[in-house]
């Protein structure tokens, strides 16, 4: 039998953390990220919600991610537990540029508020914030970097085009993941500001979820195929936990 590679060990721990937040979510007090349902209208008991959480995780999060991460192999990415890239490389720069790009976000959101009347960003209650900010950590660059980038990067460039050109590719599809994320985003702004329709949104608002979220994704693009998916995840990481987590508490 083959043994597991560590990449796809780190991998399946990964997975398996991803689950257990998305579980434990559940049962943390959500402030006004749960405004849709009062408490004893969910459609189920929480327990079952957090069963359910946890399988998504790891039944569709675990395949999808999977997919990537052997396509991302294909393609010549850096391995998510890669032996030349150092952990200075694959930690301590991403945690630098994660706190940078949160540092940029507070500006940004405090500077371009000012153009709408909906007020600022809100904030999920710590410590709801850190759990949050660890899931989406893992969870949106399984979506929106392991698999999407790798999937369609895969696709065009080693497939249709016969390996041709995937620099090039990859700076495109970088830049549709982009877009991908910042729509992705767009739902729950309109429930935490309590806005029926997407015309609804001021444009001021709306160039701030592109922006803020285009920021993070083109930084975890980059650091994803140059020191592996880790570094990506680290960005993110560190981003929410100044955006969320500390200026939420702030």
């Amino acid at each position: 039998m083959k043994k597991l590679s560590l990449s796809i060990k780190i991998y399946i721990g990964l997975i398996i953390t991803l689950a257990i937040l998305g579980a434990i979510n559940v049962f943390l007090p959500q402030g006004s990220f749960s405004p849709i349902l009062p408490e004893q209208e969910l459609p189920a008991p929480k327990p079952v919600l957090a069963l359910v959480n946890a399988c998504t995780m790891l039944i569709l999060y675990g395949g999808l991610g999977f997919l990537g991460l052997k396509l991302s192999q294909k393609l010549g990415f850096a391995d998510l537990w890669d032996t030349k890239i150092s952990n200075k490389q694959r930690f301590f720069i991403p945690a630098l540029i994660g706190v940078g790009i949160g540092i940029f976000l507070i500006i940004s959101d405090a500077i371009l508020s000012q153009f709408y009347t909906l007020g600022p960003f809100p904030h999920p209650p710590f410590p709801t914030s850190l759990v949050a900010s660890a899931g989406a950590g893992i969870g949106e660059e399984i979506i929106f970097r392991l698999f999407f980038i790798s999937f369609w990067v895969w696709l065009i460039s080693y497939v249709i085009l016969k390996r041709r050109w995937q620099n090039q590719i990859f700076w495109i599809i970088a830049v549709f993941s982009a877009l991908a994320f910042a729509f992705g985003h767009i739902p729950s702004v309109m429930v935490l500001f309590g806005l029926k329709t997407i015309g609804e949104i001021p444009p001021a608002l709306m160039s701030e979820i592109f922006l803020l979220n285009s920021v993070v994704s083109i930084f975890a693009a980059y650091y994803f195929r140059k020191f592996g998916f880790l570094a990506a995840i680290g960005i993110h990481f560190w981003t929410d936990v100044i955006w969320h987590v500390i200026w939420g508490l702030i």
